[in-house]
């Protein structure tokens, strides 16, 4: 990616970035990321074999030996999911190869994705948040008979049923949601945090009154602004930096400094947090999301499981988005214009 460029703004001498190859890396592990995250669903919600199976069709892997005899569709379903991985390198190098554009150029687009992603989310846990305390609180005060009927109430008492046809359906809602609104609504998110830890302190010192579903719906929400808004902060250059050299390098000094770490501190806690919590089915990601794990504080809400969801979209889009923050960098260090200052960043 580095090569010598003698006629740099910089002077002669200094070292400069290909733009493609940086672009194609950038792209590429967008694509492997969303390529992951199909393939864990097909093997653990669609029951696919994994990839293993097909890398064992060309001698690699642990399946590779050949003791074992693979059934023709479990090996068809394991290059389906190999293809998924190959296409995503393939298709990255392709786009990048017919769409000259420059590092700012989509850095921007992937801010987009990330954007997109995390108002969805938002929008997710808001819907969610209020129906599943309205639930609970007629449930806990026994209301849920008389509002939808004996079977119904019931069936909203298993997680399960509580999780695939309320939850889901609210969250698919979100998705169309977020395409039509262009805020993030993090300050909201905030104001409804305070609200709500507010209610319990009046219902509890006023009223005599709390329940599980209070503390949980604080929970959920709290959890989720600060997962969610983490790719927004790193975007805004907003994280805490502890500084001994960074703040007296020159502006394609920082640049360099920024891209480096974005590999190699960002993505590889990104994709570690990833991989381990998304590897297998009693992962610490997949395990609650299968089971629709709640917690065990009696009539409190259902919604724990999707708390361990959080994790897979910060690591999703904190990856994104350190790719993007990684190309915003390398055109600081290769002195493009359109740098900007974020005044926000603490030092």
């Amino acid at each position: 990616m580095a090569t010598m460029h003698d006629s740099d703004q910089s002077g002669s001498g200094a070292w400069s970035v290909n733009p493609n190859a940086a672009r194609i890396f950038a792209w590429a592990i967008v694509a492997l990321t969303f390529a992951f995250v199909i393939n864990t669903y097909l093997t653990i919600w669609q029951d696919f074999p994994g990839g293993r199976v097909g890398l064992a069709l060309i001698g690699l892997g642990p399946d590779a030996s050949g003791d074992q005899e693979i059934p023709g569709g479990t090996i068809a379903l394991g290059a389906i999911q190999v293809l998924i991985y190959l296409l995503a390198v393939i298709g990255s190098v392709f786009y990048v190869m017919t769409r000259p554009r420059g590092l700012r150029d989509e850095s921007v687009r992937m801010n987009g994705i990330v954007t997109y992603m995390i108002r969805a989310a938002f929008w997710g846990v808001i819907l969610v948040g209020m129906a599943d305390m309205i639930i609970s609180f007629l449930r806990v005060e026994d209301l849920l008979d008389d509002v939808f009927g004996a079977q119904l109430a019931t069936d909203l008492g298993r997680p399960a049923f509580r999780g695939g046809y309320v939850h889901m359906p609210l969250l698919a809602l979100s998705l169309v949601v977020a395409a039509v609104t262009r805020t993030i609504g993090f300050h909201w998110l905030t104001l409804m945090v305070v609200v709500a830890e507010l209610l319990i302190v009046l219902s509890r010192f006023i009223f005599s009154y709390e329940q599980a579903f209070q503390g949980d719906l604080v929970r959920f929400w709290y959890a989720a602004l600060f997962l969610f808004a983490s790719a927004y902060t790193l975007l805004e250059d907003g994280h805490v930096r502890v500084d001994v050299l960074y703040s007296g390098f020159s502006l394609r000094a920082k640049g360099l400094a920024n891209a480096i770490g974005c590999v190699f501190l960002g993505l590889s806690l990104t994709l570690v947090v990833m991989f381990f919590g998304m590897e297998d089915r009693t992962s610490i990601i997949t395990s609650p999301l299968i089971n629709y794990e709640v917690s065990q504080s009696g009539f409190g809400m259902y919604v724990k499981y999707l708390m361990a969801g959080f994790l897979a979209i910060f690591a999703v889009s904190m990856t994104i988005q350190f790719a993007a923050t990684m190309l915003d960098s390398l055109a600081d260090h290769r002195g493009d214009p359109g740098h900007i200052d974020h005044e926000g960043a603490a030092t």
